[in-house]
C-alpha cells in the first residue's frame, strides 16, 4: 500500500526550513522570501506537526536545528534540488537559431560554473560555431569593448565597455581573511604584524581594494602583489599574510578555505558586481537567456556554499534578478 502524502507537507514548508536553517531567524527568513514572520511560523508549525518532531531549537538565538531537523534538512534539500531542475528543463535554452557566439568568462568561474556553462549552452546549440575563452575582467572587458567577444561575464567597470548592454549577475561584497584564528578586534591596523597579499593593480579587485584603503587611511607596505588568487588564498592559509578578497573569490580557493576566517569588511561596506555583458547589436532575448543560466550556476556553487559557510553575509551577497 502506497505511503500517503503527509498532510502539512508542503513546497513552500520546504523553502521555509531551507531558508531558516541557514539564517536561523524568522525575521530574516521572512524578508529573504518576501513573507511575513507569522506566515514563516505558521509554516514552520505546519511542517513539525506533519513530520511529528521539531525541527529547530526556537529557543536558542540564532535558531538551531535540531538532530531531527539536520536528518530531514538533507532530505528536504534533495527534493528541492530536484523541483529546481525540473523547472530549469521547462525554461530550457532555446539557441537552436544560432549561427555563432564568442564568449568570455572570468577566472573565478573556471572550475565549478564555466564548464557547465559551456556544456548547458553546447547542447543547446546545434549549428553554432562557439568560443570560448577565459581570463580577468579587465581582459575581458577590453575584448568586448573591440568586439573581438560578443558576450563577456566579468566584473563590473566603471561603464559598460563599448556601449555594452548590462545584465547584472552576482553582487559579490569585499571581506578581510585572515589566517585561521588569527585576531581582527585591533582592525586592519592590528594586522600589521602580517604583509598585506595585495592583487594585480590591474585586476578590477586590486584596484577597487587599493581605493579602500585609502579612504580608510590603511597604507600597508607594498611587499606583496599577485595576480594569482589561489596563490594568495595559500599564503593566506599558511599564516603568511592577509587580504581583502570577496566570497566567490575566497569559494573558490577551494581547498585552502578551511584555514581561513573570514571577517566583515571593517569601515563601509564595498562590493563589486558581477555582470554579463552584451555588445550593443545583440538584440533580443539570447543574452538575458545566458545570464538566467549564470545566475543559477552561480547560485548553486557559489551562492549556496557561501551563505552556508558565512552566514553573516546576509543579503550583501546576492544573485541579482
Amino acid at each position: 500500500m502506497p505511503t500517503p502524502l503527509l498532510k502539512g507537507l508542503t513546497l513552500r514548508g520546504l523553502e521555509v526550513f531551507e531558508t531558516l536553517a541557514r539564517t536561523g531567524s524568522v525575521a530574516a527568513t521572512a524578508a529573504e522570501l518576501g513573507m511575513s514572520a507569522p506566515a514563516v511560523s505558521q509554516q514552520m508549525k505546519n511542517l513539525s506537526t506533519a513530520l511529528g518532531v521539531e525541527l529547530v531549537d526556537a529557543s536558542r538565538r540564532p535558531m538551531k536545528v535540531t538532530p531531527a531537523g539536520r536528518l530531514f534538512l538533507a532530505q528536504a534539500q534533495t527534493a528541492l534540488r530536484a523541483l529546481r531542475a525540473g523547472q530549469r528543463d521547462l525554461k530550457a535554452l532555446d539557441l537552436t537559431e544560432l549561427t555563432s557566439l564568442s564568449l568570455g568568462v572570468i577566472e573565478d568561474f573556471e572550475n565549478e560554473v564555466t564548464p557547465l556553462l559551456a556544456t548547458r549552452l553546447a547542447e543547446a546549440m546545434v549549428q553554432c560555431e562557439f568560443v570560448l575563452q577565459t581570463g580577468p575582467s579587465h581582459l575581458l572587458q577590453r575584448r568586448i569593448a573591440d568586439r573581438a567577444l560578443d558576450m563577456v561575464i566579468c566584473a563590473e567597470g566603471a561603464q559598460p565597455p563599448g556601449g555594452a548592454v548590462t545584465l547584472p549577475l552576482v553582487e559579490d561584497p569585499y571581506v578581510l581573511a585572515v589566517p585561521k584564528g588569527e585576531t581582527v578586534t585591533g582592525g586592519l591596523s592590528g594586522l600589521d604584524h602580517l604583509p598585506l597579499l595585495r592583487r594585480d593593480l590591474d585586476q578590477v579587485m586590486g584596484r577597487q581594494i587599493e581605493e579602500y584603503l585609502e579612504r580608510e587611511g590603511v597604507l600597508p607596505a607594498k611587499r606583496f602583489e599577485m595576480d594569482s588568487n589561489q596563490s594568495i588564498s595559500a599564503l593566506v592559509a599558511a599564516g603568511k599574510g592577509w587580504t581583502i578578497t570577496t566570497p566567490l573569490s575566497l569559494l573558490r580557493g577551494g581547498r585552502f578555505a578551511g584555514n581561513i576566517d573570514a571577517h566583515p569588511l571593517p569601515g563601509a561596506p564595498m562590493a563589486r558586481r558581477i555582470v554579463l555583458y552584451a555588445t550593443a547589436d545583440w538584440s533580443g532575448g539570447i543574452p538575458g537567456q545566458i545570464a538566467e543560466l549564470a545566475r543559477e550556476l552561480i547560485g548553486q556553487h557559489f551562492w549556496e556554499p557561501g551563505q552556508e559557510q558565512m552566514p553573516w553575509l546576509g543579503k550583501s551577497f546576492r544573485v541579482l534578478g
